[in-house]
């Protein structure tokens, strides 16, 4: 046991909260998979916590063998995987819109694995290439016209083979890259004309959809749907999630109801999944859900110490390329609870039963925690890798 700890390498702070968040995920795992064993039907509650389990342990096995990666390698890892990505996006959308008389537009099935959400390994991928590209023209004079391929080719195929079945995921990787290029130096001026043309694509898309409801997947209409439901609160139908969740909320109180008591569980769709923010404020009160908040801001503050450390320009854009990410999904998790968004069915990282999204985020961690190591970072600066002034990617732009 002594040697393997000596082996864990990287931020400790960060190694710390993600155990501390795992750890703590058991407790609203078990109580709100109730929902899926009396409701649903599916399995037992043990079963779940179980399967639970197994998966943050393959996760963390995940953390631990990405963090013994020099950051350097993802470089030439994304060229080989954007591509990888690109077909198992187009496979998840053209392989039909059920299986076994569930929704498949956003899965496929794995042997042994059960199933994968391509979306969300095309997220990562994505941020390492977009910090690849950025880091390798940071000295240049950037033009649109020579940007177009290499950059927004490959951000246009993932976003458009994301789109049509999982609006959530296409919105926050299509923003996450814009802030990753005004982070990284991009012209401004430019990622205005990429916001204005990627607005007036959804707008005909949208039209298009509306037009000819049987030309997508019967994912459109789900998150048109919530768009408009949450633009029309009186339709009470459409917004029960949203109203079982607020009523967790409520009846949470200052402290909560305590570990397991939840009773909006048992009625609340997708408890431990999508709103399991809401169980956790019924059961751990708002002094609960205000600390678990806190936890997602510290692991956003060690993120930027991470990145500011980092003496290469692909390291920093690295790092912040795959952990604001995490943070962004946490935070739009929480807002959709208390309805300050619409429904977006994401998860809360390393909390959410779930499987890809987990890994995911798994993997993401990782890499952080491998830019965090000085050894390697030494490794990456000794292999020739640009350097720059630690304080530069956060202020380049301000």
């Amino acid at each position: 046991m002594k040697s393997f700890f000596q082996n864990i390498k990287g931020d400790k702070a960060i190694w710390a909260v993600v155990a501390l968040l795992a750890l703590f995920s058991f407790l609203p795992v078990y109580s709100a998979s109730s929902n899926l064993v009396y409701v649903v039907g599916n399995g037992t509650t043990f079963g779940h916590l179980l399967k639970h389990a197994m998966l943050l342990v393959l996760g963390f096995g995940i953390i631990y063998g990405v963090h013994k990666i020099p950051t350097h390698f993802f470089k030439g890892l994304s060229l080989i995987a954007l591509p990888v990505v690109l077909v198992l996006l187009g496979f998840t959308l053209a392989q039909g819109t059920t299986i076994d008389g569930a929704n498949a537009s956003r899965w496929i099935s794995i042997p042994f694995v059960g199933g994968f959400q391509p979306s969300n390994l095309a997220a990562v991928v994505l941020m390492i290439y977009v910090a690849r590209y950025l880091s390798k023209v940071r000295d240049k004079k950037v033009t649109f016209k020579e940007s177009i391929v290499p950059l927004w080719l490959p951000v246009f195929l993932v976003v458009v083979l994301i789109l049509p079945a999982n609006f959530s995921t296409a919105a926050i990787i299509f923003t996450m890259v814009l802030l990753l290029c005004f982070l990284g130096g991009y012209p401004i001026k430019y990622l205005v004309g990429i916001v204005g043309t990627g607005v007036v694509c959804l707008t005909i898309f949208i039209l298009a959809a509306k037009a000819a409801p049987g030309m997508f997947p019967n994912r459109v209409d789900t998150w048109m749907s919530r768009i408009e439901s949450f633009s029309n609160p009186e339709d009470s139908e459409a917004n029960y999630q949203i109203e079982k969740a607020k009523i967790a909320i409520a009846t949470g109180g200052i402290v909560g109801k305590g570990a397991g008591k939840s009773i909006q569980k048992n009625f609340l769709p997708q408890s431990s999944s999508d709103f399991i923010y809401a169980i956790i404020v019924e059961e751990y009160g708002l002094i609960g859900g205000v600390v678990l908040m806190l936890f997602y801001l510290f692991l956003l503050f060690r993120i930027t110490v991470v990145a500011n450390g980092s003496m290469t320009i692909f390291s920093k854009l690295l790092v912040l390329g795959v952990g604001l990410p995490i943070i962004f999904q946490a935070l739009i998790n929480m807002a959709v609870a208390v309805e300050l968004f619409p429904v977006t069915g994401q998860n809360l990282p390393l909390i959410s039963r779930g499987g890809t999204s987990s890994w995911m985020t798994c993997l993401a961690i990782g890499i952080i925690l491998g830019a965090s190591n000085k050894e390697q970072t030494a490794e990456s600066k000794s292999a020739k890798i640009d350097e720059t002034n630690p304080l530069e990617i956060l202020s380049g732009q301000l």
